[in-house]
């Protein structure tokens, strides 16, 4: 019975009632209207940081402060932040973004129904993926009304927040001039301003600000990653626990490709009379409208680069004080209880489908770490022999697009996170790892792609996590999900909720995973919880207590490559 009231009040994400659930912040007399919706309580669109357009471009955010006695009206989302508009398809989300504007520093926080500022639930503050390029807090496959949902029911109730924050050109932009005022990583800020809002607000909403996990997916992982070392550890965190999905460092960070598309962007608007780091270009670049700067970025955009990650946080001397890696081995961050993790197959999606022969697998590994020597490169290719991988005949797959995509899933799904988690756990933290190995979006690639055989892919965890399968139910694409991945939706679910309430993701007697121990037990051992699919469960990376769907993958022995220190 559950699993049928379930489904049928998370399928009607759309549904909302007339009922205003308010909150009221005493202190200042501010009062929130709400409204309800799938049976929890949400609070859209309120401002946590000022406008961010004209002079304000590439600031850092400054907060939004309402006026005492005033009413937030909290009913429909606000604004995303300047982007592409139009839909987006899967799997990189189900949006439609019709609104933008540089006033666009608002939050969402949903929670269970008849929640009361007495209540102190965990939070889940939740970083949107979509390469710092896309993306909003209105996604309908990362809408959180399921998650409450399973929360509740798994009697650990929990509280959600979702943000938005500057994007691409205007929440990355890199240059000397902006570094010198203190502008640069603008997006980055906008999250830790939410955060902020987070610690100072959220009792109001029945939140207890002494319990705040940050999670997010993509560039979302990556962004938690970086709140995490941010600073180099020399601030209190706004947050207590993370959870990096399919991401939580990025190699390119370190490289040109931000101040690259930078340069292509001032030279289109005409913006070059001196140089790309000059004060004048800054000045320059703010006196365009919102619109004028927008169409640059997205002119000049390419996504045969780094597959469109060009917009990246920056080694700025403030929020980042360092390269990444400096800061991990170092151990300058936060010391907060993390759960990093990857999906089985994750980057598939981002490999040339047309790889066949081992000079496309050198040409494609090549060309994304393209700093690398020759010599390396052929020594990585050496750990990943093509006999390893089987080709997929019926979608046309070969053994080496196969070959390529593991290579490249490792390179920056895999590897460095557990390097990471490694420093993270060595400091004397909690560390989870898991691999993803279940999806009901192989049938939608069939449709949306022409294409079969990309297995578990980036964002398959999205339709389990946040409790509801029926977003997928959508615009005519094939939707069967099995018992299996009805199951897991509710497990996959309510262990989320359950790291943020417990600091552990399962319970014994609870419908969460089981067996899910911390990755650094010791002995020189690494251990990973493969979450779905026919093998659930704890697995050592290699040795006897390696399932053979983990240790197939040599992750000890290509990571180990992979993470040395090597100026090549």
């Amino acid at each position: 019975m559950l699993f049928s009231l379930l489904s049928v009040a998370v399928a009607a994400w759309a549904v909302e009632t007339t009922a205003t659930p308010v909150v009221v912040d005493p202190q200042r007399e501010i009062t929130y209207k709400g409204l309800d919706r799938n049976d929890i309580e949400v609070f859209l669109n309120i401002p946590y940081g000022l406008d961010t357009g004209g002079t304000n471009r590439f600031k850092p955010p400054r907060p939004y402060v309402a006026k005492p006695g005033s009413t937030i009206h909290a009913q429909s989302y606000g604004p995303a932040c300047p982007q592409q508009l139009g839909e987006w398809t899967l799997p990189i989300s189900l949006g439609n973004i019709t609104n933008i504007s540089e006033d666009c520093l608002n939050l969402n926080v949903a929670r269970p129904k008849g929640t009361t500022s007495y209540d102190k639930l965990p939070v889940m503050a939740y970083l949107h993926g979509g390469s710092f390029w896309t993306g909003s807090n209105e996604e309908i496959t990362i809408r959180p009304d399921g998650l409450i949902l399973e929360s509740v029911q798994n009697a650990l109730p929990v509280l959600h927040v979702a943000m938005n924050y500057r994007l691409g050109f205007f929440g990355f932009a890199q240059s000397d001039a902006l570094k010198e005022e203190g502008s640069e990583n603008a997006g980055l800020r906008d999250q830790r301003l939410a955060l902020e809002w987070i610690q100072e607000n959220i009792g109001y909403f029945g939140g207890d600000p002494k319990k705040v996990t940050i999670f997010g997916q993509s560039s979302g992982g990556l962004s938690v990653g970086m709140q995490i070392m941010a600073y180099g550890g020399s601030k209190p965190a706004p947050f207590h626990q993370g959870i990096c999905e399919s991401q939580a460092l990025e190699p390119g960070i370190t490289g040109e490709f931000t101040i690259n598309a930078m340069q292509r962007v001032v030279d289109y608007v005409g913006c070059n009379t001196s140089s790309v780091h000059s004060k004048e270009t800054v000045k320059c670049l703010r006196d365009f409208d919102m619109q004028k700067v927008l169409n640059a970025s997205l002119e000049t955009y390419t996504d045969n680069v780094n597959i469109g990650d060009i917009w990246l946080p920056a080694v700025d001397g403030d929020f980042l004080p360092a390269a990444p890696s400096d800061l991990i081995k170092e151990h300058r961050f936060a010391n907060v209880t993390t759960m990093i993790g990857w999906c089985q197959d994750d980057v598939s999606f981002f490999t040339d489908t047309t790889i066949k022969t081992p000079e496309d697998t050198y040409k494609f590994i090549s060309s994304y770490v393209d700093h690398v020597s020759e010599e390396n490169i052929k020594q990585l290719l050496s750990l990943y022999p093509v006999s390893d991988f089987s080709p997929n005949e019926k979608a046309g797959l070969s053994s080496e697009f196969y070959r390529s995509a593991r290579i490249f899933r490792d390179i920056i799904m895999t590897c460095q996170p557990t390097w990471y988690a490694e420093h993270i756990a060595a400091a004397g933290n909690t560390v989870y790892l898991y691999d993803w190995n279940q999806t009901i979006l192989e049938p939608v690639l069939a449709v949306v792609k022409n294409q079969t055989g990309y297995g578990v892919i980036h964002t398959s965890e999205f339709a389990y996590i946040f409790g509801n399968l029926s977003h997928y139910d959508t615009n005519g694409y094939p939707f069967h999900p099995t018992r299996e991945d009805y199951a897991l939706r509710d497990r996959g679910s309510r262990s989320w909720s359950t790291f943020a309430s417990t600091g552990k993701p399962g319970l014994h007697g609870r419908d969460t995973f089981q067996g899910f121990d911390i990755a650094f037990p010791g002995d020189n051992e690494t251990h990973v919880f493969v979450i779905g699919g026919p093998h659930e469960g704890l697995s050592a990376f290699d040795g006897d207590k390696a399932h053979p769907v983990i240790k197939d993958q040599k992750l000890n022995e290509r990571c180990a490559f992979l993470n040395s220190p090597r100026d090549d």
